[in-house]
Formats: C-alpha cells, structure tokens, sequence
C-alpha cells in the first residue's frame, strides 16, 4: 500500500481525497480477482495530461495469470493506451478484443462521488474449451456485479476501509443469496461449514438468516443474525454454537441500480478459536502460578522475619534479615508476572520498589536513591536474577558507603535494543584497601548471578569525586 500512496501522490492528479478511495478498493480486490479468475492493473491519469501509468496489480489465487511480469510504473503516453483513455473519459466499461490465444481484456472506470478517478484492467487467460461449471459461473456472475459496482461507485463500500481487510477469501466459503435472502448458489466449503454448525440438509433455495437462526445456540443470539445477514449495508462478524465458530462478511450486491441480493464469505474458525480459548487458559494458569510462588515466597519471607526477631545476637539477625530481603526481591518479579499478559514485566517499575524497600530499612540516616534511565520489557528469566543483583547492590551501598550523614545512591539504565548497561553508583566513602567481592557474601551473590544466570560483565570503579560505581553490561 505505500507504493500505491506514493505513486499517486508522486505521478498523478488523483487528488487526496480520491486516492483513499483507490486505496480501499485496492485492499480490497483480490477478492475480485479471485472471482474473476482474472489479473487486476489499476490505471491512473498522469500530471499534465502526460498519459496514465499504473500503480498497482493483482493476479488471482484461483486459476492462472495472465501477467508474467509485473507493470507497476509502467507509464503510456498519452494516445497508445486508447481504451484506458476512453473508458476515463466516458465513464464506460470497455471490451478489448480477445488475442490469438484467447486472452481477452476488459477496462473499467472507478468512479468516486461524480468523477472518473482511474481504470481497473481485467485480463483474463483463455478459459479453454471446458465449459463453465456452477462454482466457476456463480464465482464471474458476483465479479461482474462487483466490477458494475465499481464502475458506478458502489464498490469499496468505504473510502474509511482498512488496509487490512478481514482475511476471508472466496475459496474459504462463497455464498450469493437473492435480493429476498435466499440461498442461490452455496459452494462446498460454505456447506461443509454450516454443515459443522449442525445444518442438515441444503443450503440452496432456504433462506440464509432463518437457517443461520435457528442453528444458533445462547454464544449467538437468534436476534443478532439478521444484523449481519440482512440490510442494504455490509459488514463482517462471527457466529458461534457449540459445535462450530464461523468468521462471515456480507457484501450488498446491485445491479443496474437495484439490489442483487449479496456475496457472503465465511470461514470455519473453530481450530482457531479453540486454541485461542487454550492458549487464554494456559495464561491465566501461568499467571495463577506466579501468583502462588509469590504468595509462598512472602510466607517465606515473614517466617524468616519472624525468625529473625527471636534471635539473640545481632550477627544472625541481620543475616536473617538479608535473607528475607532476597527472598522478597524475587516474589516481587513473581507479583508482577502475576499482573501481566506473557512472559515480560516492566522491570522499572521492579526497580522503583526494590529502591523504596531497601531503603525503608536504612535507618535514621538520610540517604535517597534515585532512578535515571530505563530498562524497558524484560523477559523474567533475565528479571529475576536482575532483581536480586540490584537488590544486593542498593543494601551494599546503603549499609557500608555512608556515615550518619548519609549520601545518595543513583540507579542508570541505559539500553540500546537487547543491550542494557546498569550502573549503580554513590557518593559515599569509596571501596576499602584490598577490596574483593568474595570477601562480601552479597557482593559473592552479585558476581555469580550477572556472570552465570545473566551472562553478563560486572566491574568495580572508585569514582574520582568520592563514592563507588558498580557496572553491568548483560543483553537483555
């Protein structure tokens, strides 16, 4: 479609307004390819009156092509396209004239309000000697209301239409029903697939909205099928029993004015809905499990609590106390997998909790602890053990860089696609003579998980203003 938009805004005097309109047919006409057995050229009038040049092509999925080679760009100078041209500027449907090899040709106006905007070409291979069959013929009797419809502004229904047209082809299920909603021809497909919702019988000559009614169950109300099987207006919905899910879309049919009857498209989607129904149940059981493993984790955490006040000395009831915080750095990502659709959670917010717990524990002391950055999605194999890393990170710095006074902790977070780099930094009293990480059992903690779990770097940096930085480089 963006080739399309900017041919016409480039190449030719389509004005804005009308090339909406070229671009909903557009998205619109392998349908009408399809019906046709035929491949599709869309021309249109060049600036200056230089010729026309076409824009856009489509050939059919349901017989053979009959172009090898593709003409969009192709420009013809004003005069050596004389069918093009004429049927511009008469509003005319014209016949070219069948070739040697049976090929043969037709060119339609494509009219918006009251003007002539460009010319759809059809051209079609030699059908051959075999004659039509009921399919086939019922397939080129709705193209040719189609291609009439275009022709006096009928058809796209809309200029508003999406460039993502629902997805249902003419070989999925093609039924065409009379002005009055009768079935006049149904094929195999649409057949077999009211045969799932439980039809029995035939679906010729019955009409459409009745049997579709009286197939339905509560999932589809009897009172919503006449909203999409009847009217002057098109349009596209699902119906639903207990034995089968139809995806269908109705296009109001004229002819010479009048109604037609319509063109409906259907197609069994009950495969699809199933395992969209298991895929939903799937979710909400993964959500369920984090969401147990984050209640078992919090009990966890509150027993260690519990242990922890029960203790004599100091030494073990800050170990305790460490521990209950590691443990509820990882119920965290587990609350927040709990709350999210898939496997991702948004780890700044992670972040932002993990830096107001720590530090609800720093004591009287004034430290404050800010957030620069962002981390973005995270997948929570990478989460979890990043939220421990971080957690030890932040109680390291709160417990052993500052004095009374206190200080400040800054979290940054820069990340460039999957690459993301952590830096932890303070402005405290900077890394002691003969630091080693092993001699720290969180800091052993930090080491492990960004080298093993995250595969990642880690380096210790005196920062020459006072403090310490601490840098994780890992793919996210």
């Amino acid at each position: 479609m963006g080739q399309l938009e900017d041919m016409t805004r480039s190449r030719s005097t389509v004005s804005a307004e009308d090339a909406r309109w070229l671009y909903a047919l557009v998205a619109d006409w392998q349908l009408i390819a399809d019906l046709a057995f035929s491949d599709l050229v869309l021309w249109v009038p060049e600036a200056e009156e230089a010729g026309v040049c076409a824009v856009a092509q489509v050939r059919p999925t349901t017989g053979p092509t009959a172009l090898l080679e593709d003409v969009v760009g192709v420009s013809l100078p004003s005069g050596s396209a004389p069918l093009v041209e004429r049927a511009l500027t008469e509003g005319v449907t014209v016949d070219g004239e069948v070739d040697a090899a049976g090929r043969s040709t037709q060119y339609v106006p494509v009219r918006h309000g009251s003007r002539v905007v460009a010319v759809v070409e059809r051209r079609r291979e030699a059908p051959g000697l075999r004659s039509a069959g009921a399919l086939e013929s019922a397939y080129l009797d709705v193209a040719g209301d189609l291609l009439e419809m275009i022709r006096t502004g009928k058809f796209p229904e809309s200029a508003d239409r999406s460039a993502v047209v629902d997805l249902l082809r003419v070989g999925d299920g093609f039924v065409r029903t009379e002005p009055d909603g009768l079935v006049r021809f149904a094929s195999p497909n649409a057949l077999s697939a009211y045969r799932r919702l439980g039809l029995v019988g035939d679906l010729v000559g019955t009409r459409l909205v009745d049997v579709t009614a009286g197939l339905m169950d509560r999932r589809t109300p009897r009172h919503a099928v006449p909203g999409l099987l009847v009217g002057l207006e098109g349009g596209s919905g699902e119906f639903e029993n207990a034995a089968a899910s139809l995806r269908v879309r109705r296009i109001p049919l004229t002819s010479s004015g009048r109604p037609a009857g319509a063109l409906i498209l259907l197609r069994d989607v009950t495969e699809l809905r199933l395992r969209e129904r298991e895929l939903m149940t799937k979710d909400a059981t993964i959500r369920e499990i984090h969401h147990r493993v984050k209640n078992n984790l919090q009990t966890v955490a509150a027993l260690l609590r519990l242990q922890a006040r029960r203790m004599s000395t100091d030494e073990a009831r800050h170990a305790l106390q460490e521990a209950e915080r590691r443990v509820g750095s990882i119920a965290l990502v587990h609350e927040t997998l709990s709350q999210s659709f898939g496997d991702v959670v948004d780890f700044d917010d992670i972040a932002d909790r993990l830096l107001r717990t720590v530090l609800d524990v720093t004591g009287e002391r004034s430290i404050h602890a800010t957030r620069i950055g962002s981390f973005g999605q995270l997948s929570g194999d990478v989460a979890t053990p990043l939220s421990m890393v971080l957690t030890e990170l932040i109680q390291n710095a709160a417990e052993h860089a500052f004095g009374d006074e206190g200080g400040q902790i800054t979290v940054a977070a820069n990340r460039i696609r999957d690459r993301i780099r952590l830096r932890v930094s303070d402005d405290g009293v900077g890394m002691p003579e003969g630091f080693r990480t092993g001699d720290s059992l969180g800091l052993s903690i930090v080491t492990a998980l960004v080298q093993t779990e995250l595969d990642g770097t880690l380096t210790f940096e005196q920062r020459p203003s006072g403090g310490t930085t601490v840098s994780i480089t890992l793919d996210a």
